[in-house]
């Protein structure tokens, strides 16, 4: 492709994407597999430049004075217009003269913090911390937990495919790669070797403290990375519940069990009244995914105060429901991918005032119990992680325990 019908499908990715109604990563897999003429390198140069752009978007968009995708791409390419107007047929439309004359205005207003953040002005209120805001904009490593092996063996078979991985500094399941690393023609993936999972899942997953002998329950499971990962911390033993509300989300599970070899988890969409003994029952609450922008830059972008008001509701009424599911001395472990107390610290204190049965689980010693490294929060009531503290993903953890009924 010459590089005017490059940055003319560029456009046409930014002008779904800026409707901030679906996911950037659905949207460009969709546009390019209806696009089977684009080459392989044409593909990663469309798609490099469309995540540079959205993680600049507060930015270029400041600069530009406008939120129009077309302005916001000619003020991103303002530097190589030549280059990008190359007389292409396929190429993006030429230049009008009020464009140029734009073009060639400065904008030499400083930017607010909330800019400089990359952040939405009503978010980077309740964040305002500059440096996490940019660390989220930063696109994350990419991360593996080991199945059913040694860090050092899969690191050893990794290496054989001519692929450079190193331990992570927490989790002693994980691998962590500065490449890039195509699935399908990893065959460690392929034979179930290798599971991609962010660190502070993986950490997530170890401080459910699960032994085989509990009944367990991940609610809201979703893709499943938690629940696979019990049944690896169990070597296949125990019984593990998977639930979710779509039933399209729990097949999606099945062939990853298969090629995991995991055959302790139990999926279903139903939890009977009667079902009142677990001794864990993990939520994975559905959230803003605040602690995953280095991986989804575009979400900050869709989330509104309303969603984020339905949002605590839901995790509050997941709560309130585990309280009823556990036994005495259960524990009902409460995890997010979210870096907003409106979700982690006020949504768990809310319900300790509502549910005084319930005491929070020392995590700071829990922490001790599975890792030698220092614990990286200051509180042990519950435990948040983010690329700064912990160079992973956001999460906010915290354990229930039922002391009385």
């Amino acid at each position: 492709m010459q590089q005017g019908a490059r940055y003319q499908a560029i456009l046409e990715l930014l002008n779904e994407i800026f409707k901030d109604e679906k996911p950037a990563d659905g949207i460009i897999n969709e546009y390019l597999r209806l696009r089977k003429y684009i080459g392989s390198k044409d593909r990663r140069f469309i798609t490099d430049e469309v995540w540079r752009i959205i993680r600049q978007r507060m930015r270029l968009t400041f600069e530009a004075g406008s939120e129009s995708p077309r302005r916001v791409l000619l003020w991103a390419i303002k530097d190589k217009l030549d280059e990008v107007f190359d007389g292409s047929p396929y190429g993006i439309s030429q230049l009008t003269e009020e464009e140029k004359i734009w073009l060639k205005t400065p904008n030499e207003t400083a930017y607010p913090d909330y800019v400089e953040a990359e952040c939405p002005e009503w978010l980077y209120k309740k964040i305002k911390d500059m440096g996490l805001c940019k660390s989220l904009n930063e696109p994350a490593e990419a991360d593996f937990r080991v199945n059913f092996c040694s860090v050092n063996e899969v690191q050893k078979r990794l290496q054989q495919e001519g692929l450079e991985v190193k331990a992570m500094p927490y989790s002693p399941y994980g691998l962590r790669s500065h490449q890039r690393i195509s699935l399908g023609n990893c065959v460690a993936y392929q034979e179930g070797i290798i599971e991609v999972q962010d660190e502070a899942s993986q950490i997530a997953s170890i401080l459910c403290d699960v032994c085989s002998e509990h009944k367990i329950m991940d609610y809201c499971c979703g893709a499943g990375g938690k629940s696979l990962m019990l049944a690896h911390l169990l070597n296949n033993r125990g019984h593990i519940l998977a639930h979710d509300i779509s039933s399209k989300r729990l097949e999606a599970i099945k062939p990853r069990m298969q090629r995991l070899g995991v055959k302790n988890i139990e999926l279903t969409d139903f939890v009977a009244t009667s079902d009142c003994d677990f001794d864990r029952f993990i939520i994975d609450a559905p959230c803003s995914g605040t602690g995953t922008w280095r991986r989804s830059p575009d979400a900050k972008f869709r989330l509104t105060e309303e969603k984020l008001k339905s949002l605590t509701k839901t995790q509050s009424h997941l709560l309130d429901y585990a309280a009823e599911k556990v036994k005495l001395g259960g524990r009902i472990v409460y995890i997010t991918c979210s870096i907003l107390a409106d979700e982690d610290e006020n949504v768990v204190e809310d319900f300790l005032q509502k549910h005084k049965g319930f005491e929070t689980v020392d995590i700071k010693a829990l922490w001790k119990k599975y890792f030698e490294q220092p614990y990286p929060y200051s509180s042990d009531k519950y435990l948040k992680m983010t690329p700064l503290s912990t160079g992973t993903d956001g999460f906010f953890i915290t354990v229930l325990e039922k002391k009385s009924n």
